[in-house]
């Protein structure tokens, strides 16, 4: 009997089609990785399955549980099935705990609602699911709170909540997406661990390739609410019938031309020498006072002009925190940095404003960083205020419009807002707001982790395009290797708040040096090493 078994299942919501006739079957003990881009139907496809579609949704078809179907069931029913037959563990663990709960009772509550257990039997499950997923008592006591947690952590509470019951079937949504890649192979490695020894069905909806080739039974590739090829996970990527799982494959695998290789610099571009950033630890007790933690230990290196470098490490390692000294958004407590030689910042010094319009930064997330009350036109010019005298009037229409081109948009989007625009789109405007006061350096931190593989590959030919054409140079942060090898000139390896390593891209990929870079390289997933592999 299957673990799950969906037949012709149809989806509209409000009447708008979102899902045609999906086919698709887990059997226990088995992976089947569902992977697509964006509002492709992966998600609706999970939803349906755990009944908690938007309000306006129908659907049609025919969903079985371990041979139970979910048709005419009421909400009581639902509830019921919900973790004890399927658990769900979505992308963002933060979002899906209780911030003013303890990981204990999180966990227990399911176990409480789904069989009348007390409290003390509920935590007794609770303690025995953070032990199976690697939260041991000793560090790990009931009574820690979700923000104690590094955000691998909490991605194991999660998945204690959703394998308390030894669910049949586990939904895992993008459950590695946000996570480093140690982490994410730690994570991995627990839910293959919990497959094969509960016996349960995981469904893995991801748009990394590498991650489904190397976890995956079989694979349903989804385009626009409908499955497109499907099958046996080797065969699928071996033969890829169907021109969209080429065109992923392809994109997947993508290393942007690079028109040129720049020379170092007389005056570089960026120069951080031995920069120190810590920060206060609260009180043990009134009366002692516990010694600052360094974020960042003399760290050192320079940028060249047009010069592309990335900075990789584990979540904690102070990657972000030397981001924000960068960028004059922290003091120092030591050493100094300098843009085009003229000084940023340094230890007891405060930010120089005039020297914050050569250096601009783009985030992760692109919608969360605009105003969605603005069009773009006021979006994308609000690093004008940096400088004393802002163009006005022709001028500054010049400009926006040449902003928008130089990133594959047209000038008449300056009048949209910004939830008219795909992901790709946004991350584009915001490029467009750090290209239009035209600075010397640009901070790319995590800039491409949330995007599907074609936006992705768009995104890094667009950045690759504007750096040899108009000089830029780029510090990109990333915890994505792959990404960084394909995009960067030079890469720094961060530990503990130091380099460990650093050197030409290609050179460090292939024969790392200190251990930790070695340990990083081999936990990034390969998709040609995981074709590659013998069959198990």
């Amino acid at each position: 009997m299957s673990a799950l078994s969906i037949s012709n299942l149809r989806l509209d919501i409000h009447g708008h089609p979102v899902l045609h006739d999906i086919d698709l079957t887990l059997e226990p003990g088995k992976v089947l990785g569902v992977v697509g881009e964006s509002g492709s139907g992966k998600s609706m496809t999970a939803l349906s399955v755990m009944q908690l579609l938007p309000r306006g949704s129908n659907w049609s078809g025919e969903i079985l549980v371990g041979g139970v179907s979910l048709s005419g069931k009421d909400e009581a029913a639902l509830c019921q099935m919900r973790g004890r037959d399927v658990g769900m563990i979505f992308q963002e663990p933060m979002t899906a705990l209780n911030p003013v709960r303890t990981i204990g009772d999180q966990v227990a509550e399911t176990v409480r609602v789904h069989t009348g257990a007390s409290r003390r039997e509920a935590l007794g499950v609770a303690r025995e699911m953070l032990d199976r997923v690697g939260l041991p008592e000793s560090r790990f006591p009931l009574d820690r709170y979700p923000h104690d947690l590094s955000g691998g952590q909490r991605q194991r509470v999660v998945i204690a909540q959703a394998i308390a019951l030894r669910p049949k079937v586990l939904i895992a949504d993008e459950p590695t997406t946000a996570l480093d890649v140690t982490t994410q192979a730690q994570i991995l490695d627990l839910l293959r661990e919990l497959v094969r020894e509960e016996d349960m069905g995981l469904m893995l909806i991801t748009h990394d390739l590498a991650v489904v080739a190397g976890m995956a039974d079989t694979i349903a590739i989804l385009r626009k609410g409908e499955v497109v090829e499907s099958g046996p996970t080797r065969e699928v990527f071996r033969e890829m019938r169907h021109p969209y799982t080429r065109a992923l494959f392809s994109a997947s695998a993508h290393v942007p031309d690079r028109g040129r290789k720049p020379e170092p610099s007389a005056v570089p571009v960026l120069s951080v020498s031995d920069v120190v950033r810590d920060y206060p630890q609260p009180r043990r007790n009134l009366f002692v006072r516990r010694p600052p933690f360094r974020a960042v230990d003399k760290v050192g290196f320079t940028i060249s002009h047009g010069e592309n470098v990335g900075l990789v490490g584990e979540s904690g390692c102070g990657k972000s925190t030397l981001a924000r000294a960068i960028l004059a958004l922290d003091a120092l407590q030591g050493g100094e940095i300098r843009l085009g030689g003229q000084l940023v910042s340094s230890a007891g010094e405060g930010p120089h404003p005039e020297l914050r319009a050569r250096m601009q930064v783009v985030f992760q997330d692109p919608y969360g960083s605009f105003n969605p009350r603005h069009r773009v036109r006021r979006l994308v010019t609000e690093p004008f205020h940096l400088i004393k005298s802002p163009p006005t009037g022709a001028e500054l229409d010049r400009r926006i419009d040449r902003a928008l081109t130089e990133v594959g948009l047209s000038p008449g989007d300056a009048s949209k807002y910004i939830h008219e625009f795909s992901g790709g789109q946004r991350q584009r405007i915001a490029i467009a707001r750090a290209l239009i006061i035209e600075p010397a350096l640009i901070v790319l931190d995590e800039a491409v982790s949330a995007l599907d593989v074609s936006i992705r590959a768009q995104i890094l030919d667009l950045l690759a395009e504007l750096s040899d054409r108009l000089d830029l140079s780029y510090l990109f942060i990333s915890h994505d290797l792959s990404v960084v090898r394909a995009i960067t000139d030079r890469v720094l390896v961060m530990k503990d708040g130091r380099i460990v390593e650093q050197g030409e891209t290609e050179s460090v990929f292939r024969n790392p040096q200190h251990p930790y870079t070695r340990e990083l390289v081999a936990a990034t997933p390969s998709l040609e090493a995981a074709l590659a592999a013998p069959a198990t």
